[in-house]
């Protein structure tokens, strides 16, 4: 299953004793690991900014960067002068009066999202994205095919998900039988991440990328897959 997103894998007691007021204290390798560029933007697919966690001290924990491109989309973020891990296997942001203005909650499994009635996430994006994909953004009909352009089935995903978060998906009657036994039903987003899934158990995972079609995750093994839209907004 694709997991295109940023997350931490550092056990939040190995982050207990390093919280905000021990930054030096972080060891080199965790703190390499989590910085980079990141796209953070609203769940609900309007445009966010890109931020650049970096590794040198700064007041109230390590520097960023980037913060006017969060001026119009994200005016509360241009503040931020810091990040920090917050203890607890999170992360948070701060101006330079080290008060918090975001704070990003470790979701196992999803990108890490600040707990606000419309969440933001902080998300590792393709170049030239500056919004997450939503349901609504991406109903539609796909083409599921192969790199060289040998189609494997068509469908259409249906732009309303559920309590659980899923939403249906109805393939064409021109699916070729390895991905008609997958019995796909359902599908849902996870960042830049879209798995395809069936009632039983079946999944395959994709990737956005740049253009805003998607390949089959580098992780689910096997040939070469994409998804296409037929139907660009």
């Amino acid at each position: 299953m694709i997991r295109f997103m940023l997350r931490l894998t550092i056990p939040a007691a190995a982050l207990l004793a390093c919280g905000p007021a021990g930054a030096q204290d972080i060891d080199p390798d965790i703190l390499t690991a989590q910085a980079g560029t990141f796209l953070v933007a609203p769940e609900d697919g309007r445009a966010g900014c890109r931020l650049t966690l970096e590794t040198d001290l700064a007041i109230g924990g390590y520097s960023l960067s980037g913060q006017d491109s969060c001026s119009k989309p994200l005016p509360a973020l241009a503040e931020a002068a810091s990040w920090n891990f917050d203890g607890n296997g999170g992360l948070i942001m701060m101006d330079p009066t080290r008060r918090v203005i975001a704070r990003f909650v470790e979701n196992e499994g999803s990108p890490m999202k600040t707990e606000d009635k419309t969440p933001l996430l902080l998300v590792s994006a393709p170049d030239g994205i500056d919004r997450l994909p939503t349901f609504s953004s991406l109903a539609g009909t796909w083409v599921m095919q192969r790199p060289e352009g040998e189609k494997l089935c068509s469908m259409t995903f249906e732009g309303t998900a559920n309590a659980d978060g899923n939403a249906p998906l109805s393939p064409s009657g021109d699916c070729t039988a390895n991905v008609a036994r997958l019995k796909l039903a359902i599908w849902r987003i996870d960042g830049f991440g879209l798995t395809l899934m069936s009632h039983d158990g079946s999944s395959v995972g994709f990737r956005m990328r740049a253009d805003g079609n998607f390949d089959k995750s580098r992780e689910e093994g096997g040939k070469p897959l994409s998804l296409i839209r037929r139907d660009p907004h």
